[in-house]
């Protein structure tokens, strides 16, 4: 009896630490999942392709001698793109990101406490930009990171989260030398389909502190003439160029923007660096930020 009760007790104490276990690290399922997708990956960079001789001539084959090089080496990140996640909680985004039936993921996650969740090494390729374009890339989940702040896309980001992120986003241009250029938003790569981060996102904050560019305010917003209450635009702040040189569309080609739709195109202009006025309408005053604002990207 004595034997019995011992084993019972022991048995219930191990499956107490079991769940105490799953409990204290809700992921360990998926983290394990993870691990075997990993080194999946890593077995095929090992894989040495075979010569035509090895596959006897098989009608496939191309390769006539295989000489291994040692100057190679792995992907190297030179974009950072931000999103919102369009989702309630970190939890549920994190739930998201896990499931290989939603066929999305971002290498970082931030929460609106400021929390830092990774889900990926920076040099493996995330399923977070889609089909997308900035310049001539129109490949960027090969050459960029993916954050995504936990936001329903209609709320200011927290204090807490934009902490965060200009850590995350130091880091990252230092360890990468990732260009000030290339700080951009979801909607600056896809105009067709995405408006995230939406228009309460700080862009001039990041810019001020090296991650993105901002217009001059200074020399963008107008004096006010005291006596008359009329607009006044120094001589000076004007654009150096004849007033007809000037074409809105070659310079937001010149910024990044996929300029096919050409109305897309300063929809997603207006949204990161106007905000509060999202249409497809340049007004005198959007078409004074985009003159300052080109030749930063030149």
């Amino acid at each position: 009896m004595n034997i019995q009760r011992i084993t019972m007790h022991l048995l219930g104490f191990c499956i107490f630490l079991l769940v105490v276990s799953c409990a204290s690290n809700p992921y360990k399922k998926i983290n394990k999942e993870h691990r075997k997708s990993v080194k999946e990956v890593a077995e095929a960079y090992r894989v040495i392709p075979p010569t035509k001789e090895e596959l006897d001539y098989d009608t496939l084959s191309i390769t006539d001698e295989w000489v291994g090089t040692t100057n190679f080496s792995i992907r190297r990140p030179n974009f950072v793109i931000i999103h919102h996640t369009a989702q309630d909680s970190l939890e549920q985004t994190i739930s998201t990101f896990t499931k290989s039936s939603t066929q999305v993921s971002s290498h970082y996650v931030i929460g609106k406490d400021g929390t830092i969740v990774q889900m990926l090494n920076d040099y493996l390729r995330s399923w977070h930009a889609g089909r997308g374009k900035w310049g001539s890339v129109t490949d960027l989940n090969s050459v960029s990171i993916g954050i995504e702040l936990d936001n329903n896309g209609f709320e200011p980001f927290s204090e807490e989260q934009i902490v965060s992120l200009l850590v995350l986003c130091k880091r990252l241009k230092w360890k990468y030398g990732i260009p000030t250029a290339n700080f951009i938003g979801h909607s600056d790569i896809a105009p067709s389909r995405k408006v995230d981060p939406n228009r309460y996102f700080p862009w001039k904050l990041l810019a001020e502190e090296g991650y993105g560019f901002w217009y001059d305010e200074e020399v963008v917003q107008p004096a006010i003439d005291p006596i008359n209450g009329v607009d006044l635009i120094e001589l000076e702040t004007m654009d150096s160029l004849p007033q007809d040189a000037f074409d809105p569309i070659i310079a937001l080609r010149i910024i990044g923007y996929d300029v096919s739709d050409p109305a897309l195109a300063i929809q997603s202009f207006k949204l990161h660096f106007v905000q509060n006025e999202v249409d497809s309408e340049l007004t005198d005053y959007d078409i004074r930020v985009l003159k300052n604002l080109y030749k930063k990207y030149l």
